[in-house]
């Protein structure tokens, strides 16, 4: 089984739950790592979420042969971000190595971080979510957002 997100943060890296972004930001790319953010720091939804992840990929991952896959928040992330921008590979591969934030919210620290994402790495672990497991995602994406602004009674 692939990892879900490795625990241990890297050094000089922010917590996910502590990452700010610019409330100004008139970009998609803040939006999109906003709702990211929420799912990571509610531990229900982001259990939930990694449960759909595991289920559907890495079943037959073996740790003792070759490299192991990316996180599966890794994976999410990109996903995310490939399919909410509509991106190339290209650009993602630029986004995932030299976007301070979006590394932020991956896990990696500014001091002496080298870990750079290739191109076909991302193209062979992005692929892996399909159209089934998103729309799992999805819909607790929406129940999580309809638990957290709950619609207001109306007074007879």
């Amino acid at each position: 089984m692939r990892q879900s997100f490795n625990p241990q943060l890297e050094l000089g890296a922010t917590p996910i739950e502590e990452i700010r972004f610019n409330p100004r930001s008139r970009d998609d790319i803040p939006q999109l790592l906003r709702g990211l953010q929420y799912i990571y720091a509610t531990p229900a939804t982001r259990e939930a979420v990694f449960e759909v992840l595991q289920r559907h990929i890495g079943v037959d991952v073996n740790f003792n042969n070759g490299r192991p896959g990316m996180d599966l928040w890794v994976l999410l992330v990109l996903g995310t971000l490939r399919l909410g921008l509509n991106c190339d590979y290209d650009r993602l591969h630029d986004l995932a190595n030299e976007h301070r934030t979006i590394r932020a919210m991956l896990g990696h620290g500014d001091w002496r971080d080298e870990h750079l994402y290739g191109l076909q790495t991302l193209r062979d672990n992005v692929t892996l979510l399909s159209e089934d497991m998103l729309q799992e995602i999805n819909a607790l994406v929406v129940k999580a957002g309809h638990n957290l602004v709950k619609k207001k009674t109306k007074k007879r």
